[in-house]
């Protein structure tokens, strides 16, 4: 499939493709859209009930057959996408492999299938992504908005106004994980439902005030439970895309009716709503008693939305939330901004210089030198704290922390070339045959030992070549006469790297 690009960079131009997967609790959902004058236009969307949420093992590990289902999914999302461009795909998973212990075992074999990575989002990335695709199918206003997404193990809250939004909760409860709860027995009680709403409303005390009523004029409910509960109540009379308190007790009094899920007989239920609307419902009714709702307006977009012009957004340095959230952080921990700067280029033309050579997917160098570039730009910040041990402490900080635009592999990554950038790199727990991940590290390491000095290194005739396992930087001799404290550090580079699979050579010519 072909995609027009426009020939200054990668983004994306009017007719181009872009997809956005998202790997929920309860269902997965590929979302491929056209993109038409500022406006994606929707060109397919494909859903399936994988429902991982539910197969979390006593250890917080995805079962096997959790894994089999939702590789298999992706395997079919993936064959839709060949030849796609790296940049113009987005998969992000949310709550429950937020919380699989095993999550890196079953993101190898996704992104086996798919052929795409997937990234696993903070619950604040989620919310945010949530807003941003509920509000492109909203109307400009400058009312105040409230947004609800109950998913299959959250339930996501965002407070906003415009396109920004100004507050962000993700809670642990979510139609799966509350109909195993609360429901497991397929029995729908009046105990059972009590017990889940006053549950449900305990979790909903740690929002604080940012919610109350006078905060948000207008509430609105996205995708999932909200969807289907909707669904039902409009083929029972009920208006179109609104769903109000004594709508959702007429529902909760029809299942008490029906007592089983598998006597549930609902027009426009689906089937594979059945098995977790209890949990929904009583989670909705929650949130309609705490925030003392009234009516719920039911939104178009959702978080695959969200993501599809979020893509645009990165595609533009200046509209790219990252590079704020970069800025920010490195303001935070008074980084030397000049300092900070010439490693990152001197950073960015080495890793130009080591995948002369390295055939990628297309778009795809970019987004490695870009995440390069951020590293560079915070490599100091744990010198906020500490210069003498700034490297554990930047990695701590990255690790810790939830800049807003950034998936939490893409935190981590960070984290890691942050604290490897100087000293021994044996203690260093990193997936060694990553070889992108080493070809980013060294180069990291490397612009920080040229620019030792603070000043703009040399690199006039410098060669950096990476083949099987070794990494060779070439130099004048000359430049080793010039400058002998960076010669010295670089045969320091090379002991640093004996104790790792990889071998670091400097040669003179």
């Amino acid at each position: 499939m072909e995609i027009t690009k426009n020939n200054s960079s990668n983004a994306p131009v009017d007719k181009a493709l872009l997809a956005a997967i998202d790997l929920g609790s309860n269902s997965f959902r590929l979302e491929i859209g056209r993109l038409d004058g500022g406006h994606i236009q929707r060109v397919e969307y494909l859903k399936e009930a994988v429902r991982q949420g539910g197969d979390l093992d006593e250890d917080r590990n995805l079962t096997t057959e959790a894994m089999d289902r939702g590789v298999r999914c992706l395997a079919r999302f993936g064959e839709r996408l060949q030849g796609f461009d790296a940049t113009h795909v987005r998969a992000v998973a949310t709550q429950t492999l937020r919380e699989a212990n095993n999550r890196d075992v079953f993101l190898k074999l996704a992104k086996k299938a798919l052929g795409f990575d997937v990234e696993v989002i903070s619950g604040v990335e989620e919310a945010r992504l949530i807003y941003q695709g509920v509000n492109r199918f909203l109307p400009q206003s400058d009312e105040k908005r409230l947004v609800i997404d109950i998913g299959g193990r959250s339930t996501e809250f965002i407070l906003g106004h415009g396109f920004e939004a100004q507050h962000t909760a993700s809670l642990h409860v979510g139609s799966v994980a509350w109909s195993l709860k609360h429901f497991a027995t397929g029995e729908f009680t009046e105990n059972a439902f009590s017990r889940a709403e006053l549950a449900a409303e305990s979790v909903f005390e740690t929002l604080g005030s940012n919610f109350n009523h006078n905060q948000w004029d207008i509430a609105y409910g996205a995708s999932g439970t909200v969807g289907a509960v909707a669904d039902v109540l409009v083929q029972y009379g009920r208006p179109v895309d609104v769903v109000t308190k004594a709508d959702l007790y007429w529902l909760r009094d029809e299942l008490l009716r029906m007592r089983y899920i598998d006597k549930i007989r609902l027009d426009g239920l689906k089937e594979d709503r059945k098995p977790v609307i209890g949990g929904g419902l009583s989670i909705l009714i929650a949130v309609f008693e705490f925030l003392k709702i009234d009516t719920l307006h039911v939104a178009k977009g959702a978080l695959r939305h969200g993501l599809l012009y979020d893509m645009l957004a990165r595609e533009d340095d200046m509209l790219d939330l990252r590079n704020a959230s970069v800025q920010r952080l490195a303001k935070k921990f008074d980084a030397d901004e000049i300092q900070a700067s010439t490693v990152a280029e001197i950073s960015e033309k080495l890793f130009e210089k080591i995948s002369e050579n390295v055939n990628f997917a297309l778009g795809e160098r970019r987004l490695h030198a870009r995440k390069l570039r951020w590293a560079a730009l915070l490599h100091e910040i744990g010198s906020f704290i500490s210069p003498i041990d700034a490297h554990l402490h930047g990695g701590y900080i990255l690790e810790h922390t939830e800049p807003l635009g950034f998936a939490q592999s893409e935190l981590h990554r960070l984290s890691l070339l942050i604290l490897g950038h100087r000293g021994k790199l044996k203690r260093l727990e990193a997936d060694f045959s990553d070889r992108i991940f080493v070809m980013q590290l060294i180069c990291l390491r490397l612009a920080v030992v040229l620019c030792h000095a603070r000043q703009i290194p040399n690199l006039r005739g410098m060669q950096l070549n990476i083949a099987n396992n070794t990494i060779t930087l070439t130099v004048s001799k000359s430049w080793t006469e010039k400058y002998p404290q960076s010669n010295y550090l670089l045969d320091e580079e090379t002991l640093a790297w004996q104790k790792t699979v990889w071998r670091f050579e400097k040669s003179s010519t």
